[in-house]
């Protein structure tokens, strides 16, 4: 495939290192640079497994129900924004 490539600068000298270390043209350069990049890239990194660690709950306070948890937080959320509103 024949196409017209726009290379930034930074790319250029890079790409020219490489031309000059390996002694590739051009054509060749960029061709394995890509397949180099395209490669990495079609495989997902390895990501190292996500562990949740455990902690002992003394359970609530005295007066706390569990159930009304959620109306706190969302009372909490309003007083919040009422706050900044008024700024």
């Amino acid at each position: 495939m024949r196409t017209t490539l726009t290379i930034e600068p930074d790319v250029a000298s890079r790409l020219q290192a490489v031309m000059k270390r390996r002694k590739l043209t051009l054509k060749k350069a960029i061709n394995e640079t890509l397949r180099h990049g395209l490669a990495r890239s079609a495989a997902p990194p390895a990501l190292p497994r996500f562990k949740v660690k455990a902690h002992a709950c003394g359970g609530f306070q005295p007066g706390v129900d569990p159930a009304k948890l959620g109306q706190l937080a969302d009372e909490l959320e309003a007083g919040e924004f009422l706050r900044r509103s008024r700024r």
